[in-house]
């Protein structure tokens, strides 16, 4: 952020006085005019709760009397806070580490963690991700609880969007693909995100039909993709299949028969599996899985290392591509454990054939180490984050355009990772 109208309105918890005093005049000296303090937990969630002035960022101490700040990321995830969160403390990294994995499991988006006593280039370096038009917090959000015939409803009269996120090599830095996610434009509650409704589409056999919305129609994934192909760009589209769908022995035909209609080759899709579900009816799995394999298409585990039984798995499915997980790629340069667990994920997937995508990438650091570790393909919210379809070709092109400006590229070459 270069200038003062950029910095958020900030709430900052910490019963520490002297902590309390020097980030807020560390927060002033950097632009922002707005600064709520508490000293505590709960005086700072009913102060949220009642809030008009719009929270963007939270500031949050973890060691704290009457609420440790554990119990704070709890409420705000069940308040359904919008907004970004810095954890403060002086505990050990492996503390921080474990809280900033329970506010990501409790749906919280968090900028990072600093330890105590905080110092003002990197609360600069964490606030610089929030982008001027950040989410806002004025209210504690309903969470709405759709019913099977919302959904339906919303299916059959178009209500379901599609968004696109860039895929990138770490190698060349060229935008080698995009993955469709899927959003329901509600016409009473607006944008809502797949992990309200997947389950329940899963659940209630209309999940072949979220698919194919997904996939066809004028806003679907492949008639944007056959347009992009059209223009010049090439580029492969990756989307989510249930475990549902895979069951179905019909589903390599149809998946064939749509991307014939819209005059898509096949390989030029990539279809994601979330891992975790890869554990029941493996035959008709394998069946499936292989016959779209034998189409040409590109399969790829999702979200790798977070089911129970990722090694069996690539030892028994076909797939060409590992998706790791955001959770062991964001800050894996300063934390061993992670580390380790990218590194190895990386090295079985080379040495198995298979492509390795790494997820979460949100900092230059993490950009770096992955290139610095060798994975492929990198994505997160560092590159680009979801766009709308008529977004893409004019994002592709700056994008290439900046290339040359593109942390560990000289002049548009990647510089060799030995190096680095």
């Amino acid at each position: 952020m270069t200038t003062q109208t950029n910095y958020p309105t900030a709430l900052l918890i910490d019963d520490d006085a002297f902590t309390r005093k020097l980030i807020a005049t560390q927060l002033q000296s950097m632009g922002c005019k707005s600064i709520i303090c508490h000293e505590s937990g709960k005086h700072a969630l009913s102060a949220l709760e009642q809030s008009t002035g719009g929270i963007k960022v939270i500031l949050c101490d973890l060691q704290m009397p009457d609420m440790d700040g554990i119990e704070v990321l709890r409420r705000l995830g069940s308040m359904g806070f919008p907004g970004a969160l810095i954890l403060i403390s002086g505990e050990d990294k492996v503390t921080l580490s474990m809280a900033e994995k329970l506010a990501h499991a409790h749906g919280l988006r968090v900028l990072g963690s600093l330890c105590k006593p905080v110092q003002i280039d990197q609360l600069k370096a964490l606030l610089s991700k929030l982008s001027p038009h950040e989410t806002t917090f004025t209210r504690p959000r309903t969470l709405h609880h759709f019913s099977e015939n919302e959904l339906a409803l919303g299916i059959r009269e178009g209500q379901l969007i599609n968004h696109y996120q860039p895929k990138v090599s770490t190698r060349t830095g060229r935008v080698v693909g995009v993955e469709a996610l899927v959003r329901w434009q509600h016409p009473e509650h607006g944008l809502i995100y797949p992990d309200s409704f997947i389950a329940l589409a899963e659940d209630n056999c209309l999940i072949d039909a979220l698919t194919h919305a997904v996939l066809v129609g004028p806003n679907g994934a492949l008639a944007h993709l056959s347009q992009w192909l059209n223009a010049g760009l090439n580029l492969h589209m990756a989307v989510n299949v249930s475990m549902c769908s895979l069951h179905d022995l019909n589903f390599p035909n149809v998946i064939a028969r749509l991307a014939l209609e819209a005059g898509v080759t096949l390989n030029h899709l990539v279809l994601e599996v979330t891992e975790s579900r890869l554990n029941t009816d493996i035959k008709s799995v394998i069946d499936v899985l292989t016959r779209l394999r034998l189409k040409r298409l590109t399969l790829s585990i999702d979200d790798f290392g977070t089911g129970y039984s990722s090694l069996a798995q690539l030892h028994e499915l076909p797939f060409d591509e590992i998706k790791i997980d955001r959770q062991f790629v964001h800050q894996a340069h300063k934390n061993r454990a992670l580390d380790s667990i990218l590194e190895a994920s990386i090295n079985m997937g080379n040495d198995l054939g298979m492509t390795t995508t790494g997820e979460g990438v949100e900092t230059t650091e993490d950009w770096l180490h992955l290139q610095k570790k060798g994975c492929d393909i990198a994505q997160g919210y560092w590159i680009a984050k979801p766009m709308e379809a008529t977004d893409i070709p004019s994002w592709i092109a700056k994008w290439h355009e900046q290339l040359p400006t593109v942390p560990g590229f000289i002049d548009g070459t990647h510089t060799d990772r030995h190096s680095m």
